[in-house]
């Protein structure tokens, strides 16, 4: 499942983590996006001690035995931790996913937890790129939200894993499959039960990011044209 900050794809893994047949993984690139970019994120050393630092070592385990056993093997990816130098051949083997929010809300959250976002902060470009080469389901968190259980079974369907109920709701509280990163970052999705109501309040972009918003909203109304 790729997407970008600010959505919800923590939300997104603790549904499809409810499941009994299915077994998550977090963000798995992240330290190697991290060593690659020499980025200050909160817990930066903590995801440089925890996970591999090659892309390779990385992509060989997603592409491997599915831990546990399981059916399902859902990898929770950030599209932006996918670099220019990571090999592409890999992605392949998988069956792919698009989570997608509208750059207005992504851009207005991001600039209130983290200043000044970039393109290259958004994985945008990544998405459109995986799309085009391999296809998938596309999934808005707008979408999600307004109607979880209709949304969710389109994806299972799509996929075809079969949507069980579970999905819906999960008890609260942080899980073993967390990044080490959660403690600052999933606080809010640690006190959930289920999917948070749908807020139809606009977005708030400061004038100085209209223009990221310009740039980002071709590729996720290339995506958008394709959701489920």
């Amino acid at each position: 499942m790729w997407s970008g900050p600010r959505n919800i794809s923590t939300a997104m893994m603790r549904s499809f983590g409810s499941r009994a047949d299915t077994v998550v993984v977090d963000e798995p690139l992240y330290a190697h996006y991290l060593a690659v970019t020499g980025l200050d994120h909160p817990g930066r050393d903590a995801v440089l001690a925890g996970q591999p630092h090659r892309w390779q070592d990385v992509a060989a385990a997603l592409t491997g035995p599915v831990p546990g056993d399981a059916t399902v093997f859902y990898q929770k990816h950030m599209a932006h931790h996918l670099l220019p130098g990571v090999g592409r051949s890999w992605l392949g083997a998988l069956t792919h996913a698009y989570l997608i929010r509208d750059p207005e809300h992504v851009v207005s959250s991001y600039a209130r937890v983290r200043g000044e976002p970039e393109m290259a902060d958004l994985g945008y470009p990544q998405q459109a790129e995986i799309f085009r080469r391999y296809g998938g389901p596309v999934i808005d968190a707008a979408d999600v939200l307004r109607d979880p259980a209709r949304v969710l079974r389109r994806l299972c369907d799509a996929l075809g894993i079969g949507f069980d109920p579970a999905m819906l709701s999960w008890p609260p509280g942080p899980r073993d499959t967390d990044g080490v990163w959660a403690p600052h970052w999933y606080a809010a999705v640690n006190e959930s039960t289920g999917f948070a109501a749908y807020d139809p309040a606009p977005a708030d972009v400061p004038a100085r990011l209209r223009p990221l918003v310009a740039a980002a909203r071709p590729y996720y109304e290339g995506l958008s044209a394709h959701r489920l």
